[in-house]
């Protein structure tokens, strides 16, 4: 719009209003609407319910949108009965398994990922851990779930998200689903990114942009659909509906480092003609909010693709000697918002990298094709993903919400976390503290649990931050997500005859000196009869009277045992490019 519009439009409003301004303020109003004029919003689609909330698997086949219309019509009509605007879990339960046809552990994962999404407070999570843990039966727990209840209308879209990763016989026999350069959904390091959509910032764009309608009649009040439930010209979108659809997008005005919630943007007063919003019906035109929303929708600035891009690059990993790859860890924490911190590490090769710092902390970690290596991420997280590693150990500081490993070999993860599930991994050892059942999805081989076996000084506090207590433990009670695709032995819980607990090897300030919670019984009665052992054979030694020169013949002969033992291992490597302790004090620089 020219200024000269603007102009005629000011003189147009105060005529028919009859308004005589003066020459100074009449000048205050066309800037101001100069500058309205201006402003430009953006919009993006958040990466965190992706992350964090799609299961990494095809989603339940009444998952569809026809049947989440009809669950949506459903839960309004049973409002008073725990249904609407926050659904309880006893009502999730019903609708799930009685209308759905849902199982009720299935039912009761998906009603409390949702739930771990929601912002609490460490303090309010470490209190449901306690009142769970103190539950001597199965029903008195239940009694405790009973209740719990979730925003309906953001559940309905997070349910609706699953779609994410259904794989499309369409797409696929028109060669989508398969690796292509040209595709813009081929990753930076040149690479198909078709089967990590949950970090594909560009595909979640074009998810929410391609069925952006359906998202809108999701939330629409029933008297606002036709017979056939779908939306007219003339529906309304309540602000109660846009405001739950900030669950998936936010933005920002004139591409400032400012976010605002999505239902803030869309009730700003200058935007009231473009979002569709009227102050008489307190509610917005369906066709105008969905077009402003398609117009607005761009990519997203603090996304992987972003950090990628113009995130900073860390020397935390040195390239070795012999090989062409080069690690490569960018960050992107030094320019974004707190809730939008990622660190993406790749190619790291036969390193052991350790880090315990500012950068990391909050953080979502993506770690990538990294392959023979020691890697030690000792601060409180927020996500970590670990795909296509193989051969190589991750030692986590506490978790906040969920621990991924995707198409994984021979990889040993140490880590307390909210959430551990597992795709298309082989041949790895889970050793893991997680107060919710760890998820066995699709396509895993010889998988081993064992129980929580490490310390460093610092964890029990980062614990305490992250609101990650040591009871209710379940890392010995794995779920077949897809119990018709899986192989009930595709894991094994570790025998407590193989056990060894690991030592954390640097030196750092803090309060933790054992294993919080300890291990269980089996574990600890087995480390006990081995140190018993140890101390047996370390008296008969000591009494068997052996002179100097045998005593050094013996020292040389254990010496060679346990340098084969190293490299028998691979401790040897380990040891060999172990960093200094300085390399995990804290950093803010990181």
């Amino acid at each position: 719009m020219s200024t000269c519009t603007v102009v005629f439009l000011l003189l147009k409003k105060c005529v028919c209003k009859k308004q005589i301004i003066g020459f100074r303020e009449f000048n205050v109003r066309v800037l101001w609407m100069a500058k309205m004029d201006r402003l430009a919003v953006n919009l993006w689609v958040k990466m965190e319910p992706f992350i964090v909330g799609a299961l990494q698997i095809p989603p339940p086949s009444k998952f569809s949108m026809h049947y989440l219309r009809k669950m949506s019509t459903y839960v309004r009509i049973r409002a008073s009965e725990g249904c609407y605007p926050y659904l309880s879990w006893p009502m999730w339960r019903h609708i799930a398994c009685g209308k759905l046809q849902i199982e009720k552990n299935l039912a009761w994962l998906y009603f409390e990922l949702f739930n771990s999404l929601v912002d609490r407070t460490s303090e309010e999570r470490l209190e449901w851990a306690e009142v769970i843990s103190c539950c001597a039966t199965e029903e008195e727990a239940e009694k405790q779930k009973n209740k719990l209840s979730v925003d309906t209308l953001q559940f309905l879209l997070f349910l609706y998200i699953q779609q994410l990763n259904k794989v499309s016989l369409r797409t696929s026999l028109l060669g989508d689903e398969w690796p292509n350069p040209r595709s813009k959904y081929y990753s930076l390091t040149g690479e198909s990114t078709n089967q990590i959509k949950n970090w594909n910032d560009n595909y979640q764009q074009d998810f929410v942009q391609h069925h952006l309608q359906d998202l809108l009649e999701l939330l629409l009040d029933p008297e606002q659909l036709t017979a056939s439930l779908h939306s007219t010209h003339n529906s309304l979108v309540s602000l109660e509906a846009v405001r739950a659809l900030g669950f998936l997008i936010e933005g920002c005005v004139n591409k400032s480092r400012t976010v605002h919630p999505l239902h803030e943007l869309a009730l700003w007063q200058p935007l009231h003609a473009k979002s569709g919003f009227s102050k008489i019906s307190k509610a917005f035109s369906f066709p105008k909010l969905e077009t402003w929303l398609r117009a607005c929708l761009t990519g997203n600035p603090f996304g992987t693709s972003a950090c990628l891009k113009s995130g900073k690059k860390l020397a935390w990993a040195q390239q070795v000697e012999g090989t062409t790859k080069r690690a490569k860890i960018a960050c992107n924490t030094h320019m974004v918002p707190l809730a939008h911190r990622i660190v993406v590490m790749s190619q790291v090769y036969k390193q052991t990298l350790a880090k315990s710092s500012d950068t990391l902390e909050d953080t979502h970690v993506k770690i990538h094709r990294c392959c023979e290596s020691f890697i030690y991420l000792l601060s409180p997280l927020r996500s970590v993903t670990i795909e296509k590693c193989r051969n190589s150990t991750f030692v986590l500081g506490p978790v906040q919400t969920v621990v991924h490993l995707h198409s994984c070999d021979s990889v040993k993860l140490i880590a307390v976390c909210h959430r551990l599930s597992l795709s298309s991994t082989t041949s790895c050892t889970l050793h893991v503290l997680t107060p919710t059942r760890p998820l066995i999805l699709l396509g895993n081989q010889a998988i081993t649990f064992a129980p929580f076996h490490t310390h460093y000084p610092m964890l029990e506090d980062h614990m305490g931050r992250t609101g990650l207590a040591t009871v209710p433990n379940y890392w010995d009670n794995p779920m077949l997500v897809c119990k018709e695709n899986c192989d009930r032995n595709v894991f094994r819980l570790l025998p407590p005859s193989e056990f060894y607990p690991f030592v954390v090897p640097f030196e750092m300030e803090g309060d933790t000196t054992e294993i919080p919670g300890g291990l269980p019984p089996a574990y600890q009665k087995a480390l006990s009869q081995r140190e018993q052992r140890i101390q047996i054979w370390q008296k008969t030694v000591k009494e068997a009277g052996l002179t100097k020169e045998q005593r050094k013949t013996f020292q040389v002969l254990v010496e060679n045992k346990f340098y084969e033992w190293l490299i028998h291992t691979g401790s040897r490597q380990q040891l060999d490019s172990l960093v200094l302790p300085a390399a995990v004090s804290k950093q803010a620089a990181g």
